[in-house]
């Protein structure tokens, strides 16, 4: 367990906090490109503060403070032009840089004068069919191009807002002993309460043990079920965590990057970034990009606990709005949940002299391959099945074409040869 300040130093994500300073080293997705397509500014929160993202004509990002130094009225009522957004109040136009270019009403002013009415900007890409944001200080980092965004295959990407502290999600990502339990015993629990089937993927996946391998993008989550040899993809391969708020997973044909955007210390907006690419089948690098909110809460505010990521909403959402470590009780189990503390603490320890946390990039590059199991859990294409239909995916709009995609795709492969 922790003391309360070893607790708020490790989940407060704001201006001058000891995390905060941490997570303002890395970028952020905040938006669709779709939405700024539809509407070219849009209102976001992040790390506990406001701001307005915005997309003028030509296709630049920007991402300025919400609020307008001269008034303080909001940008995200401004209006977008070729050189920026413009105050809808009083017309002061900013670059993306946040630099006063005009002032509407005094036309003559000077460059001087204008340098001093600056709004705080940040750096802006698209990638992936995402706006990603960087708020820090000093120059931006590179924006890594993982896998995900970058690889070719049908994109469905399932979100929501949480009500709850970022860092309690990241945690269930080191956890492999819950699968077991929440995502096994509780699953066939409920199944058999509501009459329906007990997805096979999740059945009798005892851990014989785990480890947790600290890495250059964070820590390799490796597991040995009962019945696998040491030769399996989940032990000798596994998944990382990405420091600081992500988890590369997947297998048979699904790849899936789980992000935790942390929006301030009590709400998260967790995203389940998917891509559909089995083996057998050949994809092309202009398919659309399809987004949906998956639902966690029913019409009378109980948690919705029939598919998988449901299982842990409930589970991280029901810790409260920021979990209590002071008064947990942590065994030899959570040895995965200690490691990643300790890579937080050393990544505030980092800053703290001057240097970059853990997956900080700064080298350009064209793709970023993380670690990832191919076979998850020993299991067939069936497992890509059982995620769609068990899973947030089960919200898709595309999830009956997804589920198709996986049965003509092992089908090619079986003619193929292959499994």
């Amino acid at each position: 367990m922790l003391t309360q300040q070893e607790n708020d130093e490790l989940t407060q994500v704001g201006p001058g906090t000891p995390m905060g300073d941490v997570l303002r080293h890395y970028w952020y997705p905040v938006a669709f490109v779709r939405e700024l397509e539809v509407f070219p500014v849009k209102e976001v929160r992040l790390l506990g503060e406001n701001w307005a993202v915005f997309r003028t004509p030509s296709g630049e990002y920007g991402i300025v403070d919400e609020r307008c130094p001269h008034r303080g009225a909001s940008l995200t009522y401004g209006i977008v032009e070729d050189a920026g957004l413009r105050c809808g109040y009083h017309g002061w136009l900013f670059n993306t840089s946040g630099e006063c270019v005009e002032i509407l009403a005094e036309p003559d002013s000077s460059p001087k004068f204008r340098a001093g009415c600056g709004v705080r900007a940040g750096s802006a890409q698209a990638l992936g069919g995402m706006v990603w944001v960087y708020v820090g200080e000093g120059p931006a980092p590179e924006l890594p191009r993982y896998e995900a965004y970058v690889m070719n295959g049908y994109r469905d990407i399932g979100h929501s807002m949480l009500p709850c502290n970022w860092l309690q999600i990241m945690e269930n990502a080191v956890d492999p002993y819950h699968v077991e339990s929440l995502h096994g015993n509780y699953f066939e629990f409920i199944a058999r309460r509501q009459g329906t089937p007990m997805p096979e993927s999740f059945v009798a996946n005892k851990h014989e043990k785990v480890a947790f391998d600290p890495f250059d993008h964070g820590i390799i989550k490796r597991r040995l079920l009962e019945g696998q040899s040491e030769d399996s993809d989940d032990w000798k391969i596994g998944h990382p965590l990405v420091f600081p708020y992500k988890m590369w997973v997947g297998g048979n044909g699904v790849y899936q990057m789980q992000i935790r955007v942390p929006v301030d210390d009590t709400h998260t907006w967790a995203l389940f970034y998917t891509v559909h690419a089995p083996d057998g089948l050949e994809f092309g690098d202009d398919l659309p990009v399809v987004d949906y909110e998956y639902q966690w809460i029913d019409d009378h505010g109980r948690h919705i606990v029939d598919y998988i990521e449901g299982q842990d909403v409930m589970a991280w959402v029901t810790q409260g709005p920021v979990a209590d470590r002071v008064n947990e009780r942590i065994t030899k189990s959570d040895v995965g949940i200690l490691a990643c503390r300790r890579m937080f603490k050393e990544a505030m320890q980092a800053v703290r002299r001057g240097e970059d946390p853990v997956a900080v990039v700064r080298e350009p590059h064209d793709v970023i391959k993380l670690p990832l199991e191919r076979s998850k859990f020993g299991r067939g294409a069936g497992f890509a099945i059982d995620w769609i239909n068990d899973g947030s995916m089960r919200y898709s709009p595309i999830a009956e074409e997804m589920k198709q995609l996986h049965i003509d795709a092992a089908a090619a492969r079986a003619d193929l040869g292959g499994s």
